[in-house]
């Protein structure tokens, strides 16, 4: 009985030891990667609580998953891409209250079905007859709480926001701040901009990492990491000098 739970120990140091030196080689793994690396991840995954099904060194739609839900547990980035930043938080993750042993909370998605394929990109895709619609559901969610990686009006984080406002109007953008910002046309000048249109800003990395809807007279509407949803104008001290442009996508 000694002699099994000092190896029960010894695998689990050894498994540490390895996601450490790991974290410091940081290998990208994603959908589609196989080998040693990802049976390492699926093994450090399962041990801190996440089910993912057999771990094979395959990466594939489950390990995604799990990935995606740890880096919204950690309040990474969500993206199922294991990266530097997933890595490290891997290295001093601890075992969460529900996983492979107990049942997860209820869950509950009430993000519309959008059975239109996915707005193309560098185009404008809002029909000028869905602007006041648009404008009207972002406005019917404001108060709404932010939250890291919410895509409903339990919490919004600021592209979920967006998703789930054209969502409810029948129109399916992509699901992250920097896919956004490749909908639509350029704009020279805040002065170019029309009401529907989307605003970015670059805020804790480099690049589009926020985004809003632009509502005219200089003003748009963002689910705000501080105050949710709420009305901002782009002349604010804080937004001002962290916008890099809007994309004129209304039609």
């Amino acid at each position: 009985m000694k002699k099994r739970r000092l190896a029960k120990i010894a695998a689990v140091l050894s498994l540490a030891l390895l996601v450490s030196a790991h974290a410091f080689a940081s290998p990208t793994l994603q959908n589609g990667s196989h080998g040693h690396d990802v049976m390492l991840l699926q093994q450090k995954l399962t041990e801190i609580g996440y089910s993912l099904g057999k771990a094979d060194g395959v990466f594939g739609k489950s390990t995604e998953q799990a990935v995606a839900q740890f880096q919204r547990d950690q309040k990474i980035r969500v993206t199922g891409v294991v990266n530097a930043a997933t890595w490290r938080a891997l290295k001093t993750a601890k075992k969460r209250p529900w996983g492979s042993d107990v049942q997860p909370p209820a869950k509950t998605d009430d993000t519309p079905t959008v059975k239109a394929p996915l707005a193309p990109n560098n185009v404008p895709i809002l029909p000028r007859a869905k602007v006041s619609n648009i404008i009207q559901t972002a406005k019917n969610y404001i108060g709404t709480p932010y939250t890291f990686g919410g895509t409903t009006p339990k919490g919004f984080d600021c592209s979920g926001y967006l998703q789930y406002v054209f969502a409810k109007n029948g129109i399916s953008i992509p699901r992250l701040a920097d896919d956004q910002y490749k909908l639509g046309t350029r704009t020279k000048s805040t002065s170019q901009l029309e009401p529907g249109d989307l605003v970015f800003f670059t805020t804790y990395e480099p690049g589009p990492s926020h985004c809003g809807i632009y509502l005219g007279s200089g003003n748009f509407i963002h689910a705000s990491s501080s105050k949710g949803v709420r009305i901002d104008a782009l002349s604010n001290s804080y937004w001002q000098p962290r916008y890099i442009g809007g994309k004129h996508i209304v039609m």
